[in-house]
């Protein structure tokens, strides 16, 4: 018969207590293997996601000019920001299989946003770019390896050759452009070096103008959520 004090246990860590793995009355020993409950620690937390190889020079660059690169994570739809928290660190290896390195970044987790094994999507931040021209994506056209646009002038469409950058959240840093320039986005199919163009102000078709502005760089990722 043990003593209520000798039976008590303090656990190792804080977190969140699951669900009891056995019930009251059944019997288990010191040196037995059954499991009373598990622990697991919820702040901090720690994502695992996957970067691009291709993307691991401007990474560790990144690192090296600043430690702990901004990290957000995203549900499932990438669409709202759940946490944001720190790159802690890189894995050893690419994964030849995939192309990707995993990374690991850390949350405070304060408000138990993540939960352990949550699916997530991660966005880290490398660099800032200030000062550029950004366009929209989708403006860009490719004839082989060449990149150009049609800006348009006087209602005539001129087709012109640009150098594309980094792409997020659907524009694109480019050189070449203007700010102020008005460039097609739309009727590709139509336009040539030089045609005349009718401009449509309506939000799915017609034209934009390029932008002055901050485009940061990074990388779009999936990962989960550990303890």
């Amino acid at each position: 018969m043990c003593i209520r004090d000798s039976c008590h246990i303090t656990a190792p860590i804080s977190g969140r207590m699951g669900l009891r793995l056995v019930d009251p009355g059944n019997v288990v020993q010191s040196s037995g293997t059954v499991t009373l409950a598990v622990i697991t620690q919820m702040q901090p937390i720690t994502v695992i996601f996957t970067i691009p190889e291709d993307s691991l020079g401007s990474v560790q660059a990144g690192m090296r000019k600043k430690a702990g690169l901004s990290t957000d994570a995203f549900d499932r739809t990438a669409q709202k920001k759940i946490a944001s928290g720190k790159l802690l660190t890189l894995d050893n290896q690419i994964d030849t299989t995939t192309g990707t390195v995993k990374g690991r970044a850390v949350f405070d987790n304060k408000n138990i946003a993540l939960f352990p094994n949550q699916f997530v999507n991660t966005r880290l931040l490398v660099d800032t770019l200030k000062g550029v021209t950004l366009i929209p994506a989708s403006a860009i056209q490719q004839n082989g390896q060449a990149s150009f646009v049609y800006v348009i002038q006087d209602n005539v469409a001129h087709q012109r050759s640009i150098k594309p950058g980094v792409t997020d959240s659907g524009n694109t840093q480019v050189d070449g452009i203007n700010p102020g320039d008005v460039v097609a986005n739309s009727g590709f199919d139509k336009l040539q070096d030089n045609s005349k163009v009718v401009v449509s102000n309506k939000p799915a078709s017609g034209s934009t103008s390029g932008s002055n502005a901050p485009a940061s760089t990074g990388a779009s990722t999936s990962g989960s959520s550990a303890p």
